[in-house]
C-alpha cells in the first residue's frame, strides 16, 4: 500500500486529490496539512511514502519545503502538484529534489500513475519536462533574467504581476509587508525594472503568467 500525505492550503484541493486516489486500491491518503507547520506535526506522527506538495503555500513555499526536506534527508518522495505550468516551476521543483510535478489541471489519472512511479522511486516527468529537460542539456548557458531570481523572488514577481497588492502578498505568503517590498526591489534590480507596470509586461512577454 502506497501511503500519500497532501500539503495544499485549499481544503476543496485537498477533498479533490482525496477522491482521486480513493479509486486506487494500492494507495491511501494517511494524513493533510494545510501549510508547512502542519506538515511538520503531521510528519512527527505519520509515515508516508509519498508527499504530494503544492507550490504556493502560506509562509514557506512548495520549493522551500523541498530544499528543507532535501536538507534532512528526508526520506519521504516528493511529487509536486501545482496549478501552475510546468515550463515555470517544473526544472526548479526537480533541481530542489522533487520525484515529479503534475499540473491540477490535468488528467486525474495522470495524478494516479505519477504517484505510484514517485512511490518506487522513479521520476515522473510529463512529455513537456521532458522536452525541457532535453533543452536545458543541450541549449547554450544563456538564460532568461528571471532564472536567475531566488525561488521567492520569482514568487513575488509571478504574484505582482498576477494583479496583486503587496499587502494582499505578504498576508498569502505569511510574510511581512516590508520583506515582500524587498523580494520586489530584488526582482526590479535583477530585470532592470523601474515599476510594476514593466514587471507585468515582462512576465507577460515570458510567459509566467496569462496576458
Amino acid at each position: 500500500m502506497i501511503r500519500v500525505i497532501l500539503c495544499d492550503d485549499h481544503a476543496l484541493i485537498r477533498r479533490g486529490i482525496r477522491d482521486t486516489l480513493s479509486d486506487a486500491v494500492d494507495i491511501q491518503v494517511v494524513g493533510e496539512a494545510g501549510d508547512y507547520g502542519e506538515l511538520r506535526a503531521l510528519m512527527r506522527s505519520v509515515t508516508g511514502d509519498v508527499l504530494l506538495l503544492d507550490i504556493q503555500l502560506p509562509g514557506r513555499s512548495g520549493l522551500d519545503v523541498l530544499h528543507t526536506l532535501k536538507d534532512e534527508n528526508n526520506p519521504i518522495k516528493v511529487l509536486v502538484v501545482s496549478m501552475y505550468p510546468e515550463d515555470q516551476y517544473a526544472l526548479r521543483a526537480l533541481r530542489a529534489g522533487a520525484f515529479g510535478y503534475v499540473n491540477k489541471g490535468g488528467d486525474p489519472q495522470q495524478l494516479v500513475a505519477a504517484v505510484r512511479t514517485v512511490a518506487q522511486g522513479r521520476k515522473y516527468v510529463t512529455p513537456e519536462i521532458a522536452q525541457m529537460l532535453v533543452e536545458s542539456l543541450t541549449a547554450p548557458v544563456t538564460e532568461n533574467p528571471h532564472e536567475r531570481l531566488s525561488d521567492r523572488e520569482l514568487q513575488t514577481l509571478m504574484m505582482i504581476a498576477s494583479g496583486k497588492r503587496l499587502s494582499d502578498i505578504a498576508e498569502e505568503l505569511n510574510l511581512s509587508p516590508k520583506t515582500v517590498s524587498v523580494y520586489r526591489a530584488r526582482v526590479l534590480e535583477k530585470l532592470g525594472l523601474a515599476n510594476n507596470s514593466e514587471l507585468t509586461v515582462y512576465a507577460i512577454r515570458n510567459g509566467l503568467v496569462g496576458g
